[in-house]
């Protein structure tokens, strides 16, 4: 999968696929509900798995937008199945009742997250601005479980939970889940408007994490996982990942309901459209992918002796609040 030339993936290996920005939420962090964009046909949906397939592309995640209201999901996942990627999906979890799980299962799903904010109903149901959605989200955990399809949490930290993110650990138990994914707050579209009331300051980031990683550590019944490269530079941080810095335009791109490529969901830069560009060409010379390939120090990163490691945290997070892909991740406590 690597080119030697480049020294890079000569494919990415996930593409999270927003199929539709139509959502049954209304989530306060939520990157694109206030997004609007056409969206394509089966056939030219089929025609994209063509091309990601040709190109070697492993792993397809649906996201969104919630995935189960797009009539053409099952369909899609199943001829992607038949070509050979491995698909997965992310849901509120407000519609995957028994049927859906077993559609799922015949769909071939390698798993499906779902999305819980807190272990206290209340405030899940406040913080995704809509009532019952907590007891609807248990209970998608409940029915994957029974069709034998693996689950996983996404949990997005954020002033909610922060302090006691050890009780989505315990829910987590309880519901057979696999994994837990404890997500960085990003900043990006309501997430940005209510950053003020919702993110944390840099040395509660510090702090959260210096106790997440000690949890984890220690946890041997439940995977728990990150996805914020800020983390590198903590002291001693001895996680392994393929790539430094973001991952986004590295191991992974986002697809938008019209075909139209982004490095990833938080950073709004079309890069190219994948029925219409040769992929090629985007991959491997895109101006905005390579930037993001090799950033510059700017800032405080500047004579940083942690840059090597995090190079600057999330670049979606940085873009998002300076509108600078290059910028320092405000989350950064160094």
């Amino acid at each position: 999968m690597t080119n030697p030339l480049t020294e890079q993936f000569s494919a990415p290996l996930t593409f999270n696929w927003t199929l539709s920005y139509s959502c049954n939420f209304a989530c306060s962090h939520c990157y694109s509900r206030e997004e609007q964009c056409a969206e394509l046909t089966l056939a030219e949906l089929k025609q994209i798995v063509d091309r990601l397939a040709r190109h070697q592309v492993p792993f397809i995640n649906f996201g969104g937008g919630e995935p189960l209201i797009h009539k053409d999901l099952f369909a899609l996942s199943d001829y992607a199945r038949q070509q050979g990627l491995n698909v997965s999906m992310n849901s509120n979890g407000w519609l995957l009742d028994k049927q859906a799980a077993e559609q799922i299962k015949a769909c071939g799903f390698r798993s499906v997250g779902i999305s819980i904010d807190s272990a206290d109903g209340a405030l899940h149901d406040d913080f995704r601005n809509r009532p019952g959605s907590f007891d609807r989200a248990v209970n998608a955990l409940d029915e994957l479980a029974a069709a034998g399809v693996r689950s996983t949490m996404s949990s997005v930290i954020s002033r909610i939970n922060y302090q006691n993110f050890n009780d989505l650990l315990d829910l987590a138990r309880e519901h057979q889940v696999a994994q837990v994914y404890l997500h960085n707050f990003k900043c990006s579209g309501r997430g940005f408007k209510n950053r003020q009331e919702l993110d944390l300051t840099p040395e509660e980031w510090k702090d959260f994490y210096l106790e997440a990683l000690k949890v984890k550590e220690e946890t041997r019944d439940l995977l728990i996982s990150f996805d914020d490269p800020v983390i590198a530079s903590l002291p001693g941080y001895k996680e392994n990942s393929l790539v430094k810095g973001s991952s986004c335009g590295k191991l992974s791109l986002h697809l938008r309901p019209n075909g139209d490529m982004t490095p990833c969901g938080f950073i709004p830069l079309v890069v190219g459209n994948i029925l219409q560009d040769d992929f090629e060409e985007v991959w491997y010379n895109s101006p905005v992918l390579n930037k993001m390939r090799n950033k510059e120090a700017k800032g405080k990163c500047q004579g940083c002796g942690a840059y090597e490691d995090c190079l600057g945290g999330c670049t979606a997070r940085a873009f998002a609040t300076t509108g600078d892909l290059s910028e320092p991740d405000p989350h950064c406590w160094k």
